[in-house]
């Protein structure tokens, strides 16, 4: 059934005919059927420009800053382990904690927006992250501190699925386009500007509070998107009749923690018995997530993830190409930030700013790529995933003998800002354009989840394998060791994309 919405602005799609097969403009949305919208106060839509973009504003802060809190972590962790005296698998338990609960909430999330208005639940979410990031600063030990970071990831599990549904409501043709595109730059920017940003933070060492504004900073910037969105966000929507899932959602949050859980605790604890068991069923429990989402479909229900959405092959395809990306980008970020740190004794604001060139490079990218030829979309992403992987070798390699790099090291991290730069963006939207636009919501549910759940499973995996290493070796070697298993699986991401080569973009 057609997700309901009602647009304040009706007028024609500006996109001229021949422009249509682009990726850059072939996003599949819920057709809007008129409704009886429910009537601001003021009697009025978003009719003024002004409006609108002050809507993208405060919807992009958000994204922005819910995605920051993913890898801005990771430049403070060494911080963390000194003031805490906590361990590597806590660690790894701070960064993932996060994008475990965000990811798990994310397509529930969007159900909830539906059924009870995509500002209300946005509201929700920022005002429970802010809260949460509140509590992270404050946290007097690692186990307080995972908790807050699992609450602070349902906040943003509540708050992001909204992002594409204002985004709809809000603009169209042309607008909404630019939208979505730049909707795809800030959310591969943010992963890297969160380096940045964390090292430069635990570096000032505000007030002797160390790593903390790494959270606190969050407080005021969501308390002022608060309030811009309470005046700002409409109120037009439909509700939707799509029901929860919850078993669905249970399912897959157990599946996850049954792969995640033993991946960052078990090389601390020597791989016993308890994390082998997990592993062996984490396989199983999600064959029983597709069981009982067949199940809930039999009953008429709406299960997380229709079969028919992954009916598409663009989407099936995107989405394992932006998983196994997605996945060795987190791990590179942890363990080369460990590396820097710990490895080579650079402070946090040295360390943060080595990740500048990768920023830079992921913004070219992000923004210059739907100036190529439509024609030559798909083999870019295939390109560009390759590009990708001969850069984290080139770091790996020019940094094993335990130097800093020298002027190679920023070129190859241009190299990699570049790859993922011509990968992210326009993999959102190939991802979506054989999608039917009924399915939309549930589509960008999914896509919207792979990429969380492949930064928790590269944070754990090449994460482990980096920590295991250094043990034993140096970390040097480790991050050598480590970077060998991330490029084969970035070549896997362009390998997912090989199947869709023959067709016209």
């Amino acid at each position: 059934m057609s997700e309901t919405t009602y647009d304040p602005n009706p007028a024609p799609d500006p996109i001229p005919a021949s422009g249509r097969d682009s990726l850059s403009t072939r996003i599949p949305v819920p057709e809007h059927t008129p409704a009886a919208p429910r009537k601001r106060p003021d009697g009025g839509g978003n009719k003024n420009g002004r409006n609108n973009n002050g809507i993208l504003l405060v919807v992009l802060g958000a994204v922005f800053m819910a995605l920051l809190d993913s890898t801005i972590v990771n430049v403070a962790t060494p911080a963390m382990r000194t003031d805490l005296h906590t361990t590597g698998s806590a660690l790894q338990l701070i960064v993932s904690g996060y994008t475990i609960s965000y990811a798990a909430l994310l397509i529930t999330g969007a159900r909830l927006g539906a059924r009870n208005g995509y500002r209300a639940i946005f509201l929700t979410g920022l005002a429970l992250f802010t809260a949460a990031s509140f509590a992270c600063g404050l946290a007097p030990g690692a186990g307080p501190l995972i908790g807050a970071r699992v609450v602070q990831g349902i906040g943003a599990g509540l708050m992001i699925p909204q992002i594409y549904s204002l985004i709809q409501l809000s603009f169209q043709g042309a607008a909404r386009a630019r939208a979505l595109s730049l909707y795809a730059a800030v959310v591969a920017l943010a992963v890297v500007v969160g380096q940045v940003a964390g090292g430069l933070l635990v570096s000032a060492d505000l007030w002797g509070t160390g790593w903390r504004p790494v959270f606190l900073i969050n407080v005021p910037v969501g308390l002022a998107l608060l309030a811009a969105a309470a005046r700002l966000l409409p109120r037009e929507v439909a509700p939707s009749p799509k029901g929860l899932d919850l078993p669905g959602v249970l399912t897959l949050t157990a599946a996850l923690l049954l792969l995640v859980v033993p991946l960052v605790l078990g090389h601390e604890q020597h791989w016993p018995l308890w994390t082998r068991l997990c592993l062996a069923a984490a396989a199983p429990v999600f064959g029983v997530f597709v069981l009982v989402e067949r199940a809930v479909a039999r009953r008429g229900g709406a299960p997380l993830v229709p079969g028919r959405v992954l009916g598409s092959r663009d989407l099936v395809c995107g989405a394992g190409s932006l998983f196994f990306g997605m996945a060795g980008y987190a791990g590179f970020l942890f363990a080369f930030s460990q590396h820097l740190q710990s490895g080579l004794g650079e402070s946090p604001t040295r360390a943060g700013l080595t990740f500048v060139p990768l920023a830079v490079g992921v913004a070219v990218g992000s923004l210059t790529w739907q100036k190529l030829p439509a024609r030559s979309h798909r083999a870019m992403i295939a390109a560009a995933w390759a590009l990708a992987a001969a850069g984290y070798l080139g770091i790996a390699l020019v940094m094993r003998t335990g130097t800093q790099g020298g002027l190679a090291l920023p070129a190859l991290q241009l190299v990699v800002g570049l790859g993922m730069g011509y990968t992210t963006s326009p993999l959102l939207t190939l991802a979506l354009s054989g999608v039917d636009p009924a399915d939309a919501s549930d589509a960008s549910g999914v896509l919207t989840t792979v990429p969380q759940i492949a930064q928790v499973v590269g944070v754990a995996a090449y994460g482990s394998v980096f920590l295991a290493t250094a043990d034993r070796a140096s970390s040097a070697h480790a991050l050598y060791m480590t970077a060998l298993p991330i490029a084969a699986g970035t070549l896997v991401s362009a390998l997912a994309v090989v199947p869709l080569l023959r067709r016209r973009a």
